[in-house]
């Protein structure tokens, strides 16, 4: 869309204020709002000044000035609010003009033409599938004397016994029981639908949604591959239609990896696929899944790279709650075909030549989509450039369970990292093939990796309420 299209948009649906946004490094937006009266040419070419100082891990409060520069492929209407209002996604760039190299979009878009110039492909499609929870109730605290965190579910297991609702109408979802069951079962049909008319009003074309496994309002909706930038783009979009939709219901969404102790957590698998002006690369009729040997490669990349990769993906203490045995949670770093206990999976259902792709299920939703995409990609790339084969490194395929395999089956097959910090530590020990071709900086992951880890620390010396439980009577 030109500049004067948005423009004649502006009038056409008698826009009255445009907001501005931006994705911070954590992969939440923020937003400086004109009236529309303010906003004309100029304001495409010149920009949106805000104060970078401001926002966690960007500039310090000496060289705070920073630009938003407007992408007019990204606007769309915003449903939520009472004055009609466009929404427009911005890139940052400094005063002098320069694209800012920690943000995140711009990030993304160097890796997408880092992938054109390395002469492997012109396209990579990515498609995420971000589970999150529908709750009634969420209240917190972590205080200097207190720690505790209450959610509840009027679906939830331990409900079925609650007098509050003046009289209990039972259907309660059992603990991993909650796999697209119908209504009275299911009682969140209507706001996913909701949530998916919205969707598609603004733009994204919807697969399915349905009900998720763990109890308590887990769901998800799918929306359609796109490339990587407009995908990181729709999965902000995705989310913030998500948390304001349950808002509107009386309820809150959250994409919290692990919100519940003994529950399946919300992960955010990722399907890639690499094309040739077209052509799809990944598929090779009679290979193993059908994949191309180039396929086979890319996924050499990823395992190969999973423990700093997982620093980007799962970039939360708690994503590794989710990431242990026994909740579906793929943790284990090998490739196999329809098998969800692995680390990669390659879908072989219903899968066309061009539909041909692999599924990373490590990631969630506390991942900044721009980052987590563009450093797939790399360490994808990087499998293609070296020729990494994930069979001679010991990652499969595996076509078993493996949470079934003999303990000592199991100490064969590399895990994900334990931790945040050890996340971190693999990072810092492995993130040459990022930086190829100046996608990512050596500044910019040094930056990444101490605001992360003041995240870790800020949770590692607090008092968790287990301890009590544990060692108060000491």
């Amino acid at each position: 869309m030109s500049v004067q299209q948005v423009l004649d948009l502006i009038k056409e649906k008698n826009i009255e204020f445009v907001d501005f946004r931006f994705i911070d490094l954590a992969g939440r937006a923020h937003h400086i709002t004109l009236p529309a009266t303010e906003v004309d040419a100029e304001t495409f070419v010149n920009g949106v000044a805000f104060d970078g100082s401001s926002i966690t891990g960007f500039r310090g409060i000496e060289e705070s000035d920073m630009v938003m520069m407007p992408d007019t492929g990204t606007v769309y209407v915003d449903p939520f609010t009472a004055h009609s209002t466009l929404i427009v996604v911005s890139n940052i760039h400094t005063p002098d003009g320069e694209r800012y190299e920690r943000d995140p979009r711009s990030i993304a878009h160097k890796a997408e033409e880092f992938l054109q110039k390395s002469g492997v492909g012109t396209t990579a499609y990515f498609a995420p599938e971000s589970e999150f929870f529908i709750f009634d109730d969420v209240r917190y605290e972590s205080t200097m004397n207190s720690s505790s965190f209450f959610v509840d579910s009027e679906e939830a297991a331990w409900n079925t016994n609650r007098k509050e609702e003046g009289g209990n109408l039972g259907f309660k979802i059992g603990v991993k029981g909650g796999y697209v069951p119908v209504a009275p079962v299911d009682s969140q049909q209507d706001i996913r639908s909701e949530m998916v008319r919205l969707m598609q009003e603004a733009g994204l074309r919807i697969e399915r949604h349905h009900h998720e496994v763990a109890t308590a309002g887990q769901a998800e909706i799918n929306f359609r591959f796109d490339t990587l930038t407009t995908t990181a783009d729709n999965l902000m979009k995705y989310k913030y239609i998500v948390h304001n939709v349950a808002r509107q219901y009386g309820k809150v969404a959250t994409f919290m990896p692990k919100p519940l102790f003994g529950d399946n957590g919300s992960g955010m698998h990722v399907h890639s696929s690499i094309f040739n002006d077209g052509v799809p690369l990944f598929y090779e009729k009679g290979g193993y899944a059908n994949l191309s040997e180039m396929a086979l490669h890319y996924i050499g990349g990823i395992l190969h790279h999973a423990p700093a990769l997982i620093a980007i993906t799962n970039p939360s203490t708690n994503s590794f709650k989710r990431l242990v045995p026994g909740y579906e949670a793929p943790v284990n770093l090998v490739y196999s075909k329809g098998n969800r206990s692995a680390a990669v999976r390659i879908p072989v259902a219903a899968v066309t030549p061009k539909g041909c792709r692999i599924e990373f299920r490590t990631p969630d939703s506390t991942a900044n989509p721009y980052l987590a995409f563009a450093a797939m990609l790399m360490a994808g790339l990087d499998g293609i450039k070296r020729k990494i084969d994930p069979s001679a490194l010991g990652y499969g395929p595996f076509d078993t369970n493996i949470y079934e395999l003999s303990d000592d089956q199991k100490k064969e097959i590399r895990s994900v990292p334990g931790t945040l910090d050890e996340a971190l530590d693999a990072l810092e020990a492995d993130y040459e093939f990022l930086t190829e071709g100046g996608v990512f900086t050596k500044e910019f992951i040094d930056n990444y990796v101490n605001v992360k880890r003041a995240e870790a620390k800020s949770v590692a010396i607090r008092i968790h309420p287990h301890e009590y439980g544990l060692y108060f009577d000491c």
